[in-house]
């Protein structure tokens, strides 16, 4: 029979081991060996059987075998040294804290705010889909271990986002498993009553958004998780987080004004709670949050009482936005008659009308659609600063949304980029720390040092453990495969051939990644017979481990997953050839160590960053590429293969087939022979080299610590600084760069170069000469000191008079003259040979602008 009901009783435990209860609610023991080492001691199979979970560990521990525990002074000694070793893990100073008292009076940041639609911080909070929410968890972790004060916000989705399994014909299904937040390592936020916190948006008809929030200990840093099944909703409300990713149209919306109108009023209630301090800095991990801005502006119009204008540069200064996405399919975009319905009326945010809320989503650009609200664009016109995820991902995203600033050339679009990195103690196996410690000084894997101290360990030993990663992961697909069978449909008895599928000897070569069409998950089927010759090769055999998943509504990404589990089903293959349903992050911290070679094949350049690689890479095993995201940027030819792009052919299907030849190639002729050549000891040593090279260049380059480092020094601190600056003095700096914006934009169609004129070169200038340069512009009403008159100059090509390489210089007034004419003069030395061009430019100039390009203006002459 089934429960009507079900909730998790959490145990009661002994006061000699009652700290088990913090360790298990911080989910720094997801990171931590030392911290799981002691709940596994308490029953190894247990621990198996339970997930690696502490907080189920101790749901299924019987009371009897608690209080045995509790008497084993062993036992209890353990439990005390993990206890202490948190708390000082949870109080020292680290990098940040050191950091911040070297920015004297210019300070740093108190508290930052990063939302996200999803985290992935460990497989017992299955609140993740894919890359977005995996790169949020690491930010968090990698937050935590440097101490860096960020508070996440994001939404706590009851059925996660869906667990994958496969029909007998190989198709995708899915299952959505009710998660209990009770059974979880996450505590709920109370008043001093102790009912539930909740905050709460007004919805259309009447209808109330009510929300509890729990939260998530993720070391150092809380994360704030909002959760609409609760008493008092209506089905509709309580539905609204109830899948990740489950839902378009209106429930999306719902989902996108809980978590930024309703992650702010969490942290106002975390903030009256607990006396955390309110953020100084407002993250948008992607464009789902967007509508953070709004609360905030809201807030400022009525509480501060300032303009909406004042209100947006306030709001627009202290605000981050970090976009993940190179094709605009993957943004979300709602009917602009949908954002009437939600924020219009009687329902307008306070001090937030309508039309103006409509103009920060607006397609204004060339090709855009002025009925549709675009969530990215949102996030553009809401942040002063913005980055993709890696340098081709910065590149590709100033080209997608250039058209929100006309006038400027793609690459001064105020869009810079930070490379996305992983958290090396989530990803490394624990068994790469064994191998350090035992050959180096090495305490951890979080420095530069320690990653080059790498390349000195024996190489033996390096091969050795190589092999036992990989051992690990065979071992687990050979269980995960037998299980998926039985799934499927299988009997027990006719499957004893799982039992010798993949080897430990073989050269492994992993692919697992979400399953849309551009990551190209069958293009190693293009030409199946010579798959099949690659894995049945009698001297140089490969095996593939494959794991993915499709989004429920893809129909085109099942149809892929079905193509390759057909294949993988083929008795002639499926010993070297496996894929493995429901790919979460317990199945990656197998597959990444285990494998030698780890592949992607995107379509370039639609992967923005990838981190899949850099895990791999941490333990060991070289990528073999498309030069795409992270790739692009740092593949040196010794750390792994780039698969060449067939760039400039329109036939999708031929590119494929040339792009899949070309990846065919370096397997057989490249990677395969590296492999299988041994010296007399058994050594692959020109592979081994590999291995050594990249641990320690890659090593320092990938960790999500120096991501996380980057945001602080070149995002977070200057937006902490704009936002101070700008609220100094009841906000009179917000009132008057609002005042300057408008000014400026009304009398920018007044604003115009009228004539330039230049001389000290001759005909045929040299270098080292000046070029002495006189512009005339007109500025209507705008004053000199409201402008900067800059020289373009650069290289040109002898095709054109395209500027490349430009290089500005700011010209200085020089005469004032009638009707609002000026000249503005300024001297230029020639320091470059070949083809030089040089144009004039009038822009914007304002102490609280962090960039030329920040009002989108520009007179060209």
């Amino acid at each position: 029979m089934k429960a009507i009901r079900r909730f998790s009783v959490r145990p009661v435990l002994p006061a000699s081991i009652a700290p088990l209860g913090d360790l298990a609610m911080n989910l720094r023991w997801s990171w931590h060996p030392p911290l799981r080492d002691v709940f596994e001691s308490i029953d190894p199979e247990r621990w198996v059987s339970v997930g690696a979970d502490p907080v189920a560990m101790l749901s299924a521990t019987p009371v009897e075998e608690l209080d045995a525990l509790a008497a084993d002074e062993g036992f209890v000694a353990r439990v005390v040294e993990a206890q202490q070793g948190l708390e000082r893990y949870l109080a020292e100073d680290r990098w940040y804290q050191q950091w911040a008292d070297e920015q004297g009076e210019d300070g740093a940041p108190a508290s930052i705010a990063y939302f996200s639609p999803e985290f992935g911080i460990a497989a017992a909070l299955p609140q993740y889909s894919g890359g977005l929410g995996i790169l949020a968890g690491d930010h968090l972790k990698a937050a935590s271990d440097i101490g860096v004060p960020i508070v996440g916000v994001g939404l706590f989705y009851k059925t996660g986002y869906f667990r994958q399994s496969l029909n007998h014909d190989g198709w995708q299904t899915e299952t959505y498993p009710v998660l209990d937040p009770d059974g979880l390592p996450l505590s709920l936020l109370r008043e001093e009553d102790g009912t539930p916190s909740v905050v709460c948006i007004n919805l259309p008809g009447g209808r109330e958004l009510r929300a509890q929030v729990w939260r998530a200990q993720v070391g150092r840093v809380p994360l704030l998780l909002l959760d609409s099944d609760i008493p008092g909703n209506d089905d509709g409300a309580r539905a609204v987080t109830e899948r990740l990713y489950g839902g378009g149209g209106e429930q999306r919306l719902q989902q996108e004004m809980l978590l930024g109108v309703g992650g702010v009023r969490a942290l106002r209630l975390w903030s009256r709670l607990t006396g955390a301090p309110t953020p100084d800095v407002y993250h948008s991990n992607e464009g789902h949050a967007g509508f953070l801005a709004i609360e905030r502006i809201s807030e400022l119009v009525t509480g501060s009482n300032l303009s909406f204008d004042e209100a947006l540069e306030a709001v627009r200064a202290a605000t981050v936005f970090t976009t993940h996405t190179p094709v605009p399919a993957g943004i979300d975009r709602f009917e602009r008659r949908l954002i009437e319905i939600y924020f219009g009326g009687d329902l307008a945010p306070a001090g937030v009308p309508i039309d103006r809320l409509l103009e920060l989503g607006k397609e204004t650009y060339e090709g855009g659609d002025a009925s549709m609200f675009n969530m990215a664009v949102l996030g553009m016109r809401i942040a002063q600063r913005r980055n993709g995820v890696s340098k081709l991902h910065g590149v590709v995203s100033r080209d997608m949304f250039d058209g929100l600033w006309p006038g400027f050339d793609a690459d001064e679009v105020p869009i810079t980029s930070i490379t996305n990195g992983v958290h090396g103690p989530t990803w490394v196996d624990r068994k790469v720390y064994e191998m350090a410690s035992r050959h180096t000084d090495i305490k951890d894997l979080d420095s530069r040092a320690s990653w080059e101290a790498m390349a000195e360990i024996p190489r033996d030993e390096v091969w050795a453990t190589k092999r036992e990663m990989r051992q690990q992961l065979v071992t687990e697909a050979r269980a995960r495969v037998r299980a998926s069978w039985i799934e499927r449909g299988a009997s027990p008895a006719e499957l004893g051939w799982t039992n010798d599928i993949l080897d430990p000897d073989v050269l492994t070569i992993g692919f697992a990644r979400r399953v849309p069409t551009y990551k190209r998950l069958t293009l190693m089927l293009s030409d199946p017979a010579r798959l099949k010759k690659l894995v049945l090769d009698p001297e140089r055999p490969i095996q593939i481990v494959i794991a993915g998943k499709s989004h429920p509504a893809d129909e085109t990404g099942k149809q892929l997953i079905q193509q390759m589990v057909k294949f993988t089903d083929d008795p002639e293959v499926r010993h070297r050839i496996a894929f493995l349903p429901n790919y979460d992050i317990a199945m990656a911290q197998h597959l990444y160590p285990g494998c030698d070679v780890w592949l992607n094949n995107p379509l370039r350049p639609f992967e923005a960053s990838g981190t899949s690689g850099m895990k791999a890479a941490l333990n060991g095993a070289l990528n073999l590429s498309i030069l795409d995201g992270w790739w692009d940027e740092w593949f040196d030819g010794n750390n792994g293969w780039a698969i060449p792009t067939a760039d400039g052919v329109e036939d999708p299907d031929r590119r494929d087939d040339i792009e899949a030849k070309a990846l065919y190639d370096l397997i057989e002729n490249q990677v395969a022979p590296r492999f299988y050549d041994v010296d007399d000891a058994k050594l692959p040593q020109n592979w081994l080299a590999m291995i050594m090279h990249t641990v320690s260049t890659l090593g320092p380059k990938v960790r999500a610590s120096r991501m996380v480092r980057e945001y602080t020094e070149r995002l977070y601190v200057p937006a902490a600084r704009s936002g101070w600056a700008l609220r100094d003095g009841d906000f009179a700096g917000a009132k008057d760069l609002a005042a300057y914006t408008a000014r400026v934009t009304k009398a920018w169609g007044d604003v115009h170069v009228d004539h330039v004129e230049s001389s000290g070169v001759g005909d045929s200038p040299e270098i080292g000469e000046t070029l002495h340069v006189g512009a005339y512009v007109s500025l209507g009403d705008l004053e000199p000191g409201d402008v900067e008159v800059q020289i373009a100059h650069g290289r040109t090509n002898h095709r054109g008079d395209e500027l490349h390489g430009v290089t500005t210089l700011a010209l200085e007034h020089a005469e004032t003259y009638e009707q609002g004419r000026h000249k503005f003069a300024g001297d230029l030395k020639l320091q470059t040979s070949g083809a030089f061009g040089y144009t004039v430019r009038v822009l914007p100039k304002h102490s609280g602008l962090p960039s030329p390009a920040a009002l989108g203006l520009v007179a060209n002459a």
